[in-house]
């Protein structure tokens, strides 16, 4: 759900400076009105293009590769292993399908970055800084070729973004900010507040931070039915409402899995699993699952499109740990989504907790705050998706049972692209290459693992504390900056 800076829990009111110093606050009735006829499903699975599902798994397999998770991470990993070695047996299983979990309910943002922003890779990976910057663009270039030579209409357009102060500290922030992506080649421009107002009109923005590279906007579910389509023409063999549920080692060296109707015995597997609870015990500890919650307009009016501007169609964000998302979709509306992120004790994942009116109401309160020349437009799609994050905001790649099992979970909202670094990455160590992936020091070095419950929920509410309270005065804050010294996360 692009761009993730650092948001993990939050039911507070957003603070809003606005031109005439106080906020815009938008009656109850304008929000019941405005969610009143809203479908619950991602706006981006809701439209014509689908492709029907493959079948179920019916019948016992035996495969080189499998591949658990048809979201970006899995679908990579299939096209990639395949053109690696187009006689290698991919089976690929997914759980619901193509596009079901994160790869369909995301933003539609794609960036190039691997660190989860500059600032948090200098903090934690600052020797290695030049090759992740140029790894991730080349990551970011070659998903653009491969769309093209594909012929995957994702709507993908690297237009970048434009990051937005809410109050005056976070002012000051773009400056910092401006400078560090100047430093690393960015076509980077700060706004003040008449620019901004010229480019978007919110009587909230204060100044604006214009970065015309390194990222995009796309349609994630096109992107992953392409994917998909891609991965059939290579020979990759899809299954779809086949779930997973246990997998074992095996006396011939291979490793079984099962399923509800049939197993497969695969010499190697891949976990691509996102959020939900993954096979492999270790990475219940290395990856917490958080829901984000989104919301989708009707179609903007002419007159409406004229009262906002937004001519350039970036991507947007706020400035801060609890942060907004937003964009123009290609008919005209806006996706609009964050801040409320939740963690469930105990790592839930349950369906029914997608479903959260507090949230996407605050959400819609929110919206209209910011865009008050709005109130008459109505949301038409809600949803939530679960975001895998790890306690550093980048992911946890490695390898189990021997080398024959490799993982790639904890995206922290930029899987879109980095999904296939993942899975290259993944590809390598179960090849045992030694490359300049696998040498990187997030791949050789976890992330920190998080505490066991009933130790976690409260750990990640107290942090979720003083990441708002640094959003109110500006202030790191004792915790947050111990966290800093451990290299866990929040410094995006």
């Amino acid at each position: 759900m692009e761009p993730t800076i650092s948001s993990t829990a939050s039911g507070s009111t957003m603070t809003i400076a606005t031109n005439a110093g106080r906020a815009h606050n938008p009656s109850e009735d304008l929000v019941d009105r405005s969610l009143a006829d809203t479908t619950h499903a991602p706006y981006w699975t809701d439209q014509v293009g689908a492709p029907s599902p493959c079948q179920q798994l019916l019948a016992s397999k035996e495969c080189d590769l499998a591949i658990i998770g048809g979201g970006f991470t899995g679908l990579w990993t299939a096209i990639l292993a395949k053109e690696a070695d187009p006689q290698r047996e991919v089976v690929l299983l997914e759980a619901e399908t193509i596009g079901f979990g994160g790869s369909g309910r995301n933003g539609g943002f794609i960036s190039g970055s691997l660190t989860h922003g500059l600032a948090h890779g200098e903090a934690i990976w600052p020797k290695e800084m030049k090759t992740l910057v140029r790894l991730g663009n080349e990551n970011l270039n070659a998903i653009v070729d491969f769309t093209k030579s594909e012929g995957i209409d994702a709507d993908m357009r690297i237009v970048g973004k434009t990051a937005v102060a809410l109050n005056e500290h976070s002012v000051q922030a773009l400056e910092a900010m401006h400078a560090r992506h100047a430093q690393w080649g960015e076509d980077s421009e700060l706004l003040d507040r008449d620019q901004m107002q010229a480019d978007v009109a919110s009587p909230t923005y204060l100044a604006g931070l214009r970065v015309r590279t390194g990222s995009g906007l796309m349609d994630p579910a096109r992107l992953s039915w392409g994917l998909k389509r891609a991965a059939l023409a290579r020979g990759v063999h899809i299954y779809e409402n086949t779930p997973a549920s246990f997998l074992s080692n095996q006396r011939d060296g291979g490793i079984a899995l099962q399923t509800p109707l049939a197993s497969v015995r695969a010499r190697q597997v891949v976990i691509a699993t996102n959020g939900f609870t993954p096979l492999l015990k270790r990475l219940q500890y290395r990856m917490l699952p958080i829901f984000d919650h989104v919301l989708v307009t009707e179609p903007l009016t002419s007159r409406q499109l004229a009262d906002i501007g937004w001519s350039q169609n970036q991507g947007m964000t706020d400035v801060g740990n609890q942060f907004h998302y937003y964009r123009r979709t290609p008919d005209n509306r806006i996706l609009w989504g964050g801040y409320d992120a939740i963690y469930y004790r105990g790592n839930r994942t349950n369906r029914e907790l997608e479903h959260r009116d507090a949230s996407h109401r605050l959400l819609a309160k929110q919206f209209f705050t910011t865009f008050p020349q709005l109130e008459d437009l109505r949301f038409t799609h809600k949803w939530a998706g679960i975001i895998d994050s790890t306690s550093r905001f980048t992911p946890a790649i490695g390898t189990a049972m021997n080398g024959k099992l490799a993982y790639a979970v904890g995206y922290t909202g930029l899987g879109t692209a980095s999904a296939r670094f993942g899975a290259n990455t993944m590809l390598d160590l179960l090849a045992k290459r030694k490359t300049e992936l696998t040498e990187l020091t997030m791949v050789r070095r976890k992330p920190v693992p998080f505490p066991p419950e009933p130790l976690r929920y409260p750990l990640v509410q107290f942090t979720r504390s003083q990441l708002v309270r640094e959003d109110l005065t500006g202030k790191r804050g004792a915790w947050l900056s111990l966290l800093d010294r451990f290299g866990v996360g929040f410094n995006s």
